[in-house]
């Protein structure tokens, strides 16, 4: 399973790649509609905006893990570096009994989000598979927007931003990677030497 989402992964992030185009959202959701999400990390501190106005079904299943505590003691297992400032951080629940099941796909054609800097996304293989596996993107990648000529062209579901601690995620992403762990997932080069723990997942209530 992980060795198809690093596999599609890097089928979009090979290079940067145009996409057709695609509705925007040009303004947030409304407030009632975004649910903060604060992510505690043994780096510090990430604030999620969660979008469930959008992306309703992503979102409502991210939340799910969150208010299960299924996200507590994960870690950001992967740091994916594009071309130069650009690329990815992933984490993700990797106990099969605390997962839920798939959820539908909901690209970004409907949703109007793109992959700017510090979006939040779901890894997947094939449409409707995604369940746990989250991503933040560092850098604006068009490839992982839906329309792209690469893959099956319907790109990753984004379904929020962040909104504190992109401090944090690019650090992340600068850490250091092992030269010989994740080759069996298709992830050569890309598993952090540390994978930096998640200690506490919660929404954000003030």
């Amino acid at each position: 399973m992980f060795a198809r989402f690093a596999l599609l992964l890097s089928i979009f992030a090979s290079a940067p790649l145009s996409a057709q185009p695609t509705p925007t959202v040009s303004a947030e959701a409304p407030k009632e509609d975004i649910v903060r999400v604060a992510l505690d990390t043994e780096a510090g501190r990430i604030v999620i905006a969660v979008d469930r106005g959008h992306a309703p079904i992503t979102a409502k299943n991210f939340l799910r893990y969150v208010d299960a505590k299924r996200l507590d003691g994960i870690t950001f297992y992967r740091a994916m570096k594009l071309w130069e400032g650009t690329g990815l951080v992933q984490g993700g629940v990797r106990d099969g009994a605390k997962l839920f099941p798939p959820i539908a796909h909901e690209p970004t054609s409907k949703t109007g989000l793109r992959h700017n800097d510090g979006t939040i996304s779901m890894a997947r293989a094939e449409p409707g598979s995604a369940r746990c596996d989250f991503f933040i993107t560092v850098g604006k990648i068009d490839g992982f927007n839906a329309g792209t000529k690469d893959g099956d062209g319907l790109g990753y579901a984004a379904f929020g931003r962040v909104v504190e601690g992109m401090d944090v995620v690019r650090s992340l992403l600068a850490a250091p990677t092992s030269p010989t762990k994740g080759a069996e997932l298709g992830m050569h080069g890309q598993i952090l030497e540390k994978p930096v723990k998640i200690v506490k997942a919660a929404r954000v209530t003030r």
